[in-house]
Parts: structure tokens; sequence; C-alpha cells
């Protein structure tokens, strides 16, 4: 079994146990309020990447990690790392979250929850070895080549960032994103010495 559908599972598995467990909810969930007066809640900063808010948030974080996850770990095994995919994903879920925990420490009030950094590191790292390749985005009825997707996400994900109007873990989707595209340079440097991304960014291939 791959890790992605491992993870996947996992993740469905205690997230669908959090909805109707509030008391799991309520220990797994990202509170850096908590965490900065208990060393013992450290650990929320990557189990609050396997609950999520409701039905919706799961299955589309879930099918993103799915289809772009396969792609990201195939890529790690070619480069005969074949842990480092699940290595990435874990980090990229705490790294995420440590930008929301410097800024909200003080606020009581601030939660989070969701694969979201996670997520978003996988699909980055899919654009660096890609950033041709077309996404398909609900709603929008053409593909979007995933260089001009990754480039509008993280403008979008840095404005809502300092906006901060809302509870959408944006700062996680902006880390999370930066923090799975160098990550991948790190593994083409094993591939190419680091040159994918360039070449493939100056021969445009749209698929």
């Amino acid at each position: 079994m791959s890790y992605t559908i491992l993870i996947v599972i996992i993740t469905t598995i205690i997230s669908l146990m959090a909805f109707n467990n509030h008391s799991l909810f309520g220990r797994f969930i990202f509170y850096p309020y908590g965490i900065a007066r208990s060393q013992d809640q450290y650990y929320r900063f990557l189990s609050s990447g396997f609950i999520h808010a409701d039905w919706n948030h799961l299955i589309f974080n879930m099918i993103t990690l799915y289809f772009f996850g396969i792609n990201v770990e195939m890529i790690c095994t070619y480069a005969g790392m074949h842990g480092v995919f699940i290595f990435l994903y874990l980090t990229a879920i705490i790294i995420s979250s440590i930008p929301s925990f410097v800024k909200h420490r003080e606020h009581s009030y601030y939660q989070s929850l969701g694969a979201s950094g996670g997520v978003s590191a996988i699909l980055f790292a899919t654009v660096y070895f890609e950033p041709w390749n077309k996404i398909q985005i609900i709603f929008i009825p053409v593909g979007i080549p995933s260089i001009i997707f990754a480039v509008l996400y993280l403008i979008y994900s840095a404005y809502m960032s300092k906006k901060g109007n809302d509870n959408i873990g944006h700062d996680a989707h902006l880390y999370g994103s930066v923090y799975g595209f160098l990550f991948a340079w790190l593994i083409d440097l094993k591939i190419s010495h680091g040159q994918t991304f360039i070449e493939q960014l100056l021969h445009p291939s749209f698929r």
C-alpha cells in the first residue's frame, strides 16, 4: 500500500472519530494559546492535521492529497528516497503551523485544524516537477497550468493571511506551499542537480 493511501485512510478514520467525539476533537485541534502555556501540548502541531471541520473539508483535502500525492510519491521512489514522501507530508503539517503559533500564541480565541499545510506542500511539490501540468478547479471549465495556479494561490493566501478576518488557516496554506516547493528542489538535487523546474519552465508542455 502506498504512503498516500495510508495517510488518506488514517486521516479519514481519525477525522470521522473526531466528528462524533468532542473530547478527541478538543485534544487534537491546534491551539497556540494552550501550546504556549504547556509543553505537554506540542503534539497539537501534528495532531491537528488529522482532524477536519466537516465532511466537505475532509473530502476536499483527501481528494487533493490522493491525486497529487501519488505523483510525488512516485518521484520520491524514482529518486531512491522511499520514506521521504511521508517525511515531507508530516513535517509540512508541523512547519506550516509555526507561523500561526507565533502570530496567535497570545490569542485564547484562536484554533485551527486540517491537513491543508501538508496537502499544500504536496501540491506545490507537484508544481515544481510539473509546472505546466493543468489543474482542474471546480466551477472552472478549463484546466489552469499549475505554475499560474501556484502564483495566484500564493498571492491569495498571503492577502487573506494579512487580512485575517476568517477562520481559515491561510498561513498554513502559504507556508506549507513554500515548504513543499523547496523540499521538492532538495529532492531534485539528486535527480537533476536541481534543474528540473527551470528546464520544465523553459519548455512548456501542456497536458
